[in-house]
């Protein structure tokens, strides 16, 4: 393997370029023998000569006119590189790999929105996935934040509440509880949930919510995503709980007035112990937890008045 270094090059050019040991010294304020040292320890590594000399003048050889066009050739990269962490720096470019909860994709997909708005050329990838594969993909390192409730302890993972997550009792409205108010638990706990898979963070805080007062929660149909539960919801198949800020405008569905509901939860702000953020992952970063909040009102304002 080559071992060379940027100094060696930059000595290289000044004596390509002046056409002499000495006039290069000069131009780079160094002595002859210096000059001539790293020339030599240059050859020695590249296991051939550089210059000629023919009569007062020294010339480059072929490998010399190698090495200048790959020298010439590295500092357009490093000039590019240059340019590309300035541009990463200024937020002109970047990429961010962000997984979300199902249950969290339409806020996520909100917050991306307006982020991009500020940032143009930042490009996000957004993945919305059920808790466990969320959990993977922290495990192994693929992805630089995660929008999720909270995670569990003992996965080497930092996380930061960033706004409430209220979880609400839809129904089509067709169905008999619809427009009543103040319905007991106990009321809910007869009919006929649609509800999320095993382990996902909604069904969990559900289940320990019914627990806690003496009920069971009875789910006649598991979905993975948020989505198949509306759509099932407003097919008349039975009640479902979703988070509030997932998407229900245009949906002919309706919240259910029941006791002890909304449910209050936190979305949290998820990532790697020790991980280190990109300048635009770590922009993103503060806009969640500076901004989310204000992103939802604005949604729900917008979602009400569609």
């Amino acid at each position: 393997m080559l071992r060379l270094t940027l100094r060696q090059l930059d000595i290289l050019e000044a004596v390509a370029r002046c056409g002499s040991f000495s006039r290069a010294s000069e131009e780079l304020y160094l002595t002859q023998p210096a000059v001539s040292m790293q020339i030599k320890q240059l050859e020695a590594s590249l296991g051939l000569p550089l210059f000629e000399q023919i009569g007062k003048r020294i010339h480059l050889t072929e490998a010399g006119r190698e090495t200048l066009g790959t020298s010439r050739a590295v500092r357009r990269e490093l000039v590019n590189l240059e340019h590309a962490i300035s541009d990463l720096q200024d937020l002109k470019g970047g990429t961010i790999t962000v997984s979300v909860a199902s249950s969290a994709s339409y806020l996520a997909a909100r917050l991306i929105a307006t982020f991009r708005q500020e940032h143009p050329d930042v490009r996000v990838s957004l993945n919305a996935v059920n808790r466990e594969t969320l959990l993977q993909h922290l495990a192994s390192n693929s992805v630089d934040l995660a929008l999720m409730g909270r995670p569990p302890e003992g996965h080497d993972l930092e996380a930061q509440p960033f706004m409430d997550n209220p979880l609400v009792v839809i129904a089509a409205p067709t169905h008999p509880l619809s427009g009543m108010r103040d319905i007991s638990l106990q009321c809910l706990a007869e009919e006929i949930f649609v509800g999320r898979e095993q382990g996902s963070g909604t069904r969990s805080a559900v289940e320990k919510f019914f627990e806690s007062n003496g009920l069971t929660l009875k789910v006649a149909m598991e979905m993975n995503k948020n989505e198949a539960i509306k759509q099932a919801v407003e097919a008349g198949l039975g009640v479902g709980v979703v988070s509030l800020h997932g998407e229900l405008a245009g949906r002919r569905l309706c919240m259910l007035d029941v006791q002890g509901f909304p449910l209050l939860r936190k979305w949290y702000l998820v990532q790697r112990q020790g991980k280190r953020l990109g300048p635009a992952a770590q922009a993103f970063a503060q806009f969640v937890m500076s901004e989310a909040a204000e992103v939802a009102r604005v949604a729900q304002l917008q979602a009400a008045v569609d």
